[in-house]
Order: C-alpha cells, then sequence, then structure tokens
C-alpha cells in the first residue's frame, strides 16, 4: 500500500548520509580558504539547499554530495553581491572578486537546483552590470552559452520577472559577441584559449578559427533568447533571434560537418578543416543543433572506441589515434590536445543525453555507455586514496597534471550533480506544467534510487524507483511526488509524466 511521504517539501530521504560524507569531506581538508559558507557550517548550509540522492552504487552517491559540498566553498558573498569563483585561490586572470566567467555555463546549469537561488541571482547579475563597468572586463575573455543557461534555469524555478528584467541585457551581450567574433557570413571565430581550451590540436592561442565550441553556444544562446523573448513579449526580438539561430544552425551544420571524418570540427581560419576529431565536435548536441540521421549519429560511435576517446580514465578531449596527441607538454600549460578535462566530460554527457533523450538515431550509443561514462567520471575524483577535484587528468593513470596544486584544489570548471538530477535520473524542465522524468539508468542495473527534496515550479519533488517496494517503503515502482502528493507511478523504470498542479 502507498503511504504519504510526510509534510510538503519536508522529503523521504534524511540527511544522515550527507552528514557522514560531509564530516568526511570536512575531515580531510586544511580549509586553506574560507568563503561565505565554512567547512564547520557547510552541512547545515547543504542540507537547506540542495536535492537530496540515494542510490546503490556509493561512488555516485558520494561524488554528488561532493561536488555540492565543493560547489559551496566557491561561493563569495562581496559588496557586489553573492558570486561564484573557479579557482580557489587569487588567480592573475581572474577579474574582480576573482571571479572568471568560463565555466559560467556550468555553474548556473549546476545552481539552478539550489533552493536558495538569490546566489544565481546575484551571479548572473555581476556578470551582466557589474563586470562591464571595468576598463578590463572579464565577461567576453570566454566563449559563453549564458542565454541558454539562463532560460534553462527559468525552466526550473519560472521566474518571469528575472528574465524580463534582463533580457534586454542578454540581448545587448548577443550584439557584443556578433561585434567582437562574428566573420563576415554570418560564423563566429574563437581562439582556443578563449574557449578555455588552449593548446588544443586544432587551435592556436593567436588562430581565428570556426570552432564548433563557439558556434553551438551561439545558436544555444539565440534559440533561448526566442524563448525569452516570447516570455517578454517582445515580438521584435523574437523574429531576429529565430532568424539567427536557423542561419546559425544551418552554416553550423553545413561548414563544420566534415565528411571525410564523419565528424564536427574546427575550420582553420586560412580555410579547410583541422582533420582533428576533438570532443569539442560533440557540443552541438549539448544544444539539439544536429539533424536526426544516422550519419550524424554514428560520429558518437567514436566515443567508445579506444582509438577514438575512450580511456580508462575517461572522456579524451582529442582522438587518441590522432598523430598530435599528447604532443603539447604533460601539465606545463593548459593542454586540451588529449587528457581528460571534466569541463569537457560534462559538455559531452549531456551531449549523449540529449542523444538518447531527443534523437531517434543513436548510432551505438545506450542507456549503458552514458552510466558507464558518467559512472568512471565520478570514479576520477580521487587522488592519493582521497577523494578529489582538481584541473585536468592524465587518461592513462588518472594523475592530476597540475598535481595537488593549491589552485587546482576543488576546480570549479564544470558540472556534476546536474547529470545526476537532469540527466541520469531524467527530471526534464519545461515551461508549462507537464513534468516529465527520462531516466537513463540501464535496465535491470538499480532495484531502488531516490532523488528528494527538488525544487521545482514552486513544489519539492521526489522522485523514487524501488522495485519491491520493501527498500523506502513508499510503494513499489517508479513513483514521482509534487509536495508529498503522489503525481504518477509506473510499474517499471521507464518515462513517466505527471501534470503538476
Amino acid at each position: 500500500m502507498l503511504t504519504p511521504h510526510g509534510a510538503a517539501g519536508q522529503g523521504i530521504l534524511s540527511t544522515g548520509k550527507l552528514k557522514t560524507h560531509v564530516d568526511y569531506f570536512n575531515s580531510i581538508d586544511e580549509e586553506a580558504v574560507v568563503n561565505y559558507v565554512p567547512n564547520a557550517q557547510s552541512f547545515d548550509w547543504l542540507s537547506k539547499n540542495i536535492p537530496l540522492f540515494d542510490c546503490p552504487d556509493s561512488v555516485l552517491q558520494t561524488v554528488y554530495d561532493y561536488r555540492w559540498w565543493s560547489m559551496r566553498k566557491h561561493l563569495k558573498e562581496t559588496p557586489d553581491g553573492f558570486i561564484f569563483t573557479e579557482f580557489i585561490t587569487k588567480v592573475n586572470h581572474a577579474g574582480k572578486h576573482n571571479a572568471i566567467s568560463s565555466a559560467l555555463g556550468h555553474h548556473i546549469y549546476e545552481g539552478r537546483w539550489l533552493k536558495n537561488q538569490r546566489y544565481i541571482d546575484d551571479y548572473i547579475r555581476f556578470w551582466l552590470y557589474v563586470d562591464p563597468k571595468h576598463t578590463v572586463q572579464r565577461f567576453h575573455s570566454f566563449s559563453s552559452w549564458v542565454d541558454d543557461a539562463v532560460y534553462n534555469r527559468y525552466l526550473v524555478n519560472l521566474d518571469q520577472a528575472f528574465i524580463r528584467e534582463n533580457l534586454p541585457a542578454l540581448d545587448a551581450d548577443y550584439r557584443k559577441w556578433e561585434a567582437e567574433r562574428q566573420v563576415p557570413g554570418g560564423m563566429f571565430y574563437q581562439f582556443d584559449v578563449k574557449d578555455a581550451m588552449e593548446e588544443s590540436i586544432s587551435g592556436g592561442r593567436k588562430e581565428k578559427n570556426i570552432r564548433p565550441t563557439i558556434n553551438s553556444y551561439m545558436y544555444g544562446n539565440a534559440l533561448a533568447l526566442v524563448r525569452m523573448a516570447t516570455l517578454a513579449g517582445n515580438d521584435t526580438l523574437v523574429r531576429r533571434y529565430t532568424e539567427k539561430a536557423a542561419q546559425l544552425r544551418k552554416m553550423t551544420i553545413d561548414s563544420l560537418w566534415n565528411p571525410a571524418d564523419s565528424f564536427f570540427e574546427v575550420k582553420k581560419e586560412k580555410g579547410g578543416f583541422a582533420n582533428a576529431r576533438e570532443a569539442i565536435g560533440f557540443i552541438p548536441w549539448y544544444f539539439n543543433l544536429p539533424d536526426d540521421t544516422p550519419a550524424y549519429a554514428a560520429q558518437w560511435n567514436q566515443l567508445t572506441d579506444e582509438k577514438g576517446f575512450r580511456a580508462p580514465w575517461g572522456i579524451t578531449t582529442a582522438e587518441r589515434r590522432h598523430p598530435l596527441f599528447r604532443t603539447h607538454g604533460s601539465g606545463h600549460g593548459c593542454e586540451w590536445d588529449g587528457p581528460v578535462w571534466p569541463f569537457a566530460t560534462t559538455q559531452t554527457l549531456k551531449g549523449l543525453s540529449n542523444l538518447l533523450t531527443n534523437y531517434s538515431n543513436h548510432g551505438s550509443m545506450t542507456k549503458q555507455v552514458f552510466y558507464d561514462e558518467l559512472l568512471k567520471y565520478a570514479k576520477s575524483h580521487t587522488m592519493n586514496g582521497k577523494i578529489y577535484l582538481g584541473e585536468y587528468q592524465d587518461e592513462k593513470t588518472g594523475e592530476w597534471l597540475k598535481g595537488d596544486n593549491p589552485r587546482s584544489r576543488f576546480y570549479h570548471h564544470s558540472g556534476f550533480a546536474d547529470l545526476i538530477i537532469n540527466d541520469l535520473v531524467g527530471l526534464k524542465p519545461a515551461a508549462d506544467n507537464v513534468l516529465a522524468i527520462r531516466p537513463l539508468i540501464p535496465d535491470g542495473l538499480w532495484d531502488w534510487f531516490c532523488l528528494d527534496r527538488v525544487p521545482y515550479h514552486g513544489k519539492m519533488i521526489t522522485i523514487l524507483w524501488d522495485k519491491t517496494g520493501r527498500h523506502y517503503r513508499k510503494g513499489k515502482g517508479f513513483l514521482l511526488f509534487a509536495d508529498g502528493k503522489l503525481m504518477a507511478r509506473s510499474k517499471k523504470l521507464q518515462p513517466l509524466t505527471a501534470t503538476l498542479k
């Protein structure tokens, strides 16, 4: 018999496992830098702000909690509001308050699941209004998918006032990118260093190449601006960005698909392809840009090819067969010529999730492939037998190539919790009151899991799978609750849809 699971917002899961994990994380941390929430207060802050996750795989669950604990260390209260840093220590290339915009999209996607959204509100406003006041501006130091991230955050909290307030600044930011990086014909170029991907095989610090990164980002941004302008009732912007999105999508497909390699690749400034398969070629799927055809889907077969991107410690940033693979040094700079970067892993897994969820052609990709790579990513969070997050890793040994550099600890340059919530468990935010769950957990792998206390559309959501009904004792099967009320259920772990009221 199905029993109610407590008062609205209280949830099913206790914070016991979270407390155990936080106590361990605190015990191994010297806490050299203290920002808004000290370690001593981290459990209290986390228990009030993050969704709780429980599953049979202890690595996934521990790393899920660790990534929230680590993200919390980067939260700073400043005279300009709250921000999140990327490096835990001061770095020379950062802007005011040690802020860097390179992983802003990852930060917003991750932070959209926090209960207190003031932190992300302030952080977005910092980049839109505070940074531009400085003589040396940092917002455009790196390519960005900020508009896409802002809109996808809206799909979680439905804060239309925030969208209407900031739409003019987001529009102005897009036009600034057009002035700075658009080439005749409409596509965008970028230096690899300004893609936050320096020392790549395909690019250079001074090469104005047309890259799948910035062109995919700008397509995603244009599409998001269409949707935000629709919310704001701005028909002029709707028409403008509908046209821009359509044109950029077509040009990206027509120009950056290399039929010889069956891959989206960099187009060199002087013409011709870079002829290097790199992880950035998967980014178009982050924004559902490619057509749904077998030919494009077949690109993903490279993900599980050991001559392609498959390696013992994760997804490489360049194909392993390439003659220039791992030729730019080892930890001397920031090499994106093959090592494993969490930044790129996050993007690639999001693209794979979209392929499996939103497309009918999957190539050889399956839920098992997604799970295996996500688990490999989770297992990579280690150094000297302790949980750790750094900059980038050797693909064979897992060695963090910057070592235990103080600046590299807790490197806030990627996402993880969002991949659990939005992709593995499959909570798919939408602008209407239909809540869709599209899990990517392989069939028969888990007998139980629970994602609890998820803030969504003003409600607290619980997603629960209990094959026998005996683990959580809240009912048998796949269950979806909103504020403690059962909204939908299924006997099998399969897509589930409910209408929220």
